[in-house]
């Protein structure tokens, strides 16, 4: 039973490891994004204060000020080093198993969740950036959306209209000189420079509807480009653009970003509260009962951590003289897919890797 429980924990130690990681990355990237620079510390009112001077990322500045507790605003490493069972959330009444099993739903839900969201948030800005890219390139290809005004245009006449013509920087002259006789029913004086780029600019011109395909005509003889513009169509785009933008907005201020940091912070608690229930289970798997072990945290400097573990299993080895050093032991099957192996030692040791902002 209890050797059933230890592989169940194993698992939902790697699997809420890595939605935790999931959840402070998507966190990062959305913060990052919105913020245009680094949040720089957050209270536990919710309340935000700006220090010009910092330049460090939104995630890193929320890891350094995340509120687990109500009230209370700590980071990661205080709230590991200041841990107390959660008995409200994880009832000690309950079996193991049982504990095992509500976190492991816990987990699920978010992971879930995160996937939907994520996804839905991906789907809409993938909506603007084709919005945006339509806005980038040269004028024969580029919407003319942002460019092009109600005032520039002849609207809502019966006989005129107005093109919209993309003439070569080089033929600006020629454009002035044959526009008004490239149709009898163009209207003179009509044609206005709107926008330029390093290779063209666009003209409008203002003619009779009838003599349209005229007018294209010896257009193309010239290499200048009628483009194809429709006022409604344009202002229908420019409205989608705007509700975008604000979907966006109002899903960044008051939903997902929300979501993460609450969620973040849940699944951390959940995550600590696994690698205590691992130790436990683990120590009377491994010494027996009654139970009499004790459980500690220790920091090692970096790079210290093959030293510290030599020293370690040299102090503890009368706990199995028959252990030998650097042993391994069969990898665990995880839900992801990835496996993953395990050294044994004469004492219980799982790291906890708390560092999301800075893998190094």
């Amino acid at each position: 039973m209890l050797l059933g429980v230890s592989d169940d924990l194993s698992r939902l130690d790697t699997y809420t490891e890595g939605v935790m990681r999931q959840t402070s990355q998507c966190l990062g990237e959305v913060m990052e994004e919105f913020s245009g620079k680094l949040l720089e510390s957050m209270l536990a009112n919710g309340e935000h204060k700006t220090n010009q001077k910092s330049r460090r990322s939104p995630l890193k500045s929320y890891c350094q000020a995340i509120q687990v507790f109500p009230d209370v605003s700590m980071d990661l490493a205080t709230y590991v080093t200041r841990f107390q069972w959660d008995r409200a959330k994880y009832p000690t009444a309950q079996p193991i198993k049982t504990l095992t099993e509500i976190i492991s739903k816990q987990v699920s839900q978010v992971d879930t969740e995160l996937k939907s969201r994520r996804a839905a948030y991906s789907h809409l800005k993938a909506s603007i950036q084709s919005f945006e890219r339509k806005n980038e390139g040269s004028l024969q290809t580029r919407s003319l959306t942002s460019i092009v005004k109600k005032e520039d245009l002849v609207l809502n006449s019966e006989y005129l209209t107005t093109l919209l013509v993309v003439v070569p920087r080089t033929a600006y002259a020629l454009w002035e000189k044959t526009y008004e006789s490239m149709s009898k029913f163009v209207v003179p004086r009509s044609s206005r420079k709107l926008v330029e780029d390093a290779d063209a600019g666009i003209f409008t011109v203002t003619l009779f509807k009838s003599v349209i395909s005229e007018f294209k005509a010896h257009a193309k003889i010239h290499k200048f480009t009628v483009r194809e513009y429709n006022s409604d169509e344009a202002e229908k785009q420019k409205q989608e653009i705007s509700r975008l933008a604000v979907d966006k907005k109002e899903l960044y201020q008051r939903t997902f970003v929300c979501w993460l940091k609450v969620n973040f912070s849940e699944i951390f608690v959940a995550w600590i509260h696994v690698k205590v229930l691992r130790i436990f289970v683990e120590s009377v798997l491994r010494y027996g009962l009654p139970v009499s072990f004790q459980a500690v945290l220790l920091q090692p400097r970096k790079n210290s951590m093959k030293q510290l573990r030599q020293q370690l299993n040299s102090i503890f080895k009368h706990l199995d003289p028959t252990a030998v050093t650097g042993k391994q032991d069969v990898g665990l099957e995880i839900p992801d897919g990835s496996t993953g192996q395990q050294e044994y030692y004469t004492f219980i040791c799982y790291p906890i890797k708390i560092n999301l902002v800075d893998p190094s």
